[in-house]
C-alpha cells in the first residue's frame, strides 16, 4: 500500500479461485468512480497462429490444449467448423456421442466452480481448503461430481484432460456399449446430488444486484444447446453461424492482451454463460432440471449475475440427466468417423463452453492444411461486460474500505467464472484514490 500526493493505491497481487491471471484497477477521485478496467496481462498465446500450416488432422489435439477445464469446447467447435468447411455431416450416433462427452465437460466444470472457487465467498472464506475444514461434505459432494464428469469424459475422449479420441468426421475409437453403462450407476448418483446442489445454491444469500443484460446464447428447436444450434439473444436477435463476425466485434483496448467482444451494430457489451442460456432456453431444459430451475426459487429470465451459481447447478443437473438419457440409448456408431475428401474451403462454427458460446472459424486449402484460424472464447466475450458490471457495483461500495472493495469485486468477478488462460491469461487489483 503506498500514498503519495493525496492517492492512495493498493496493489492486490493475485485473485483467488479464478482460472488464470489478470489485474484490476479502480480509480477514485474526490469521492466518485473515474475509471474501472480488468488489465489482462498475460502475454497472448497465439494458438491461432499456431495453427496456421498445420493439417486438419492435428487441429483436434491443438485447439484441445487451450483449455484444460473445458478442452472439448475447443476441441468441438474446431472440429464442426472444418466439418463444415468440407460439408461433412456426421450421423446422429457421432453426433449423440460428442453431446455425452460435452456433458462430462460441464459437469466437472460446474461441479468444480460451484464447489471449489465459488460457495467459499457464501461462507466468508479464503478458500476451499478452508471450506472442506468447515462443511466437509459439501467439498466432498463436489469433488465426487468432478470425478464422475471426468470418468465420462475419460471413457469417451481416452482421457479426462485434453482427450485424444476427437477427429475430423468423428472419433478414431468409440467406447463399448458395456462401458457406457458400467457409469450409469454413478450417474445416477451425481443426478441426485446435482438436484442436492440447486437446493444448497438457492439457499444462498445472493447480493441484490440487476443489469441490463443482453443474453447471447445458442439455441436448438429440440434440445438445450451445447453443440449445435444458431445463435439468438434476449434483444431479438436470430441470425446463422455464418453471421457472428459481422454482429459481433472483437476490439483491441490498451490495457489488456485479450480482446473485448462488442455488438458491432452499437458497441455495447453482452452476456455469455449459463445464465443466459437458461434466460433464453429455459423451455429446452429436461424435465427434471426444469422443475430443479422452476423451484430454485430464481425468476427466469434473471438478471442478476450472482444468480449465475444457480444457473450451473440447474444444467449440473440436466447433464446427468442428459447423461443418462444418451447411455440407454447407446449404439456404437458404425463406422467410428467418415470419410472426406480434402478440399480448399473455409468454415465456422459454435457450441457452448462452460462459460458461454465459443466460436471457430478456418480456411484451409486443397492439402488440408490450415490457412487462417479465428477463436473467440467466451471469457474474452464477458470481458466488456465484467467492467461493465464492476461500474454499476462500485459507486454503491465507496464508503467500505479499499481491501472490502476489493473482495466485493472478487467475488463479483467470480460469477463470470473466467478462463482468462483461454482468452489471452487471482487477479492483481489497484486502487487509486485521489
Amino acid at each position: 500500500m503506498t500514498a503519495t500526493n493525496g492517492t492512495r493505491t493498493i496493489r492486490l497481487e493475485s485473485m483467488t479461485r479464478v482460472e488464470g491471471e489478470g489485474g484490476l484497477r479502480i480509480e477514485v477521485r474526490d469521492g466518485r468512480l473515474q475509471d474501472v478496467r480488468l488489465d489482462i496481462y498475460e502475454p497472448p498465446r497465439m494458438f491461432e497462429a499456431f495453427l496456421r500450416g498445420r493439417s486438419i488432422r492435428e487441429v483436434p489435439d491443438i485447439t484441445a490444449r487451450i483449455c484444460g477445464i473445458c478442452p472439448v469446447a475447443y476441441q468441438m467447435s474446431s472440429v464442426q467448423a472444418i466439418e463444415a468447411a468440407l460439408e461433412i455431416t456426421p450421423g446422429p450416433g457421432i453426433q449423440a456421442l460428442r453431446r455425452l462427452l460435452y456433458c462430462g465437460e460441464w459437469m466437472q466444470s460446474h461441479a468444480l466452480h460451484i464447489y471449489l472457487l465459488q460457495a467459499p465467498d457464501f461462507f466468508g472464506m479464503e478458500s476451499a481448503v478452508e471450506l472442506a475444514g468447515k462443511q466437509p461434505d459439501l467439498v466432498r459432494r463436489g469433488l465426487e461430481l468432478k470425478k464422475v464428469g471426468n470418468a465420462l469424459m475419460e471413457t469417451i475422449g481416452g482421457r479426462s484432460v485434453h482427450p485424444v479420441s476427437v477427429c475430423v468426421g468423428g472419433f478414431w475409437k468409440v467406447p463399448r456399449r458395456n462401458e457406457m453403462l458400467a457409469l450409469r450407476g454413478r450417474l445416477e448418483w451425481a443426478l441426485k446430488a446435482s438436484l442436492e446442489t440447486v437446493k444448497f445454491v438457492s439457499s444462498l444469500p445472493l447480493p441484490e444486484f440487476k443489469a441490463n443484460y443482453e443474453c447471447v446464447a445458442l439455441s436448438h428447436p429440440r434440445e438445450y444447446p451445447m453443440n449445435a444450434g444458431h445463435i439468438v439473444s434476449s434483444a431479438g436477435l436470430d441470425i446463422p453461424l455464418k453471421e457472428f463476425e459481422q454482429v459481433f466485434l472483437e476490439m483491441h483496448v490498451a490495457h489488456s492482451t485479450a480482446l473485448h467482444s462488442v455488438r458491432a451494430e452499437h458497441g455495447s457489451s453482452y452476456l455469455v454463460g449459463p445464465l443466459a442460456r437458461i434466460n433464453l432456453n429455459l423451455n429446452h431444459l429436461p424435465p427434471a432440471a426444469r422443475q430443479a430451475a422452476e423451484e430454485s426459487g430464481i425468476a427466469w429470465p434473471c438478471s442478476n449475475p450472482y444468480a449465475g451459481i444457480v444457473a450451473r447447478a440447474v444444467e449440473l443437473v440436466m447433464t446427468c440427466e442428459e447423461s443418462l438419457r444418451l447411455i440407454d440409448a447407446y449404439e456404437e456408431p458404425e463406422p467410428p468417423s467418415l470419410p472426406y475428401t480434402v478440399r480448399a474451403a473455409e468454415g465456422c462454427a459454435a457450441t457452448e463452453a462452460p462459460r458461454g458460446l465459443l466460436y471457430h472459424r478456418y480456411r484451409i486449402n486443397d492439402q488440408g492444411i490450415v490457412q487462417t484460424a479465428r477463436i473467440v472464447p467466451p471469457t474474452a466475450q464477458n470481458y466488456r461486460r465484467m467492467e461493465d458490471d464492476l461500474r454499476l457495483l462500485i459507486p454503491g461500495i465507496l464508503e467500505q474500505t479499499d481491501a472490502e472493495i476489493v473482495d466485493e469485486c472478487e467475488r463479483l468477478v467470480r460469477n463470470y467464472d473466467p478462463c482468462i488462460s483461454c482468452s489471452t491469461h487471482a487477479l492483481r487489483a489497484r486502487i487509486v484514490r485521489s
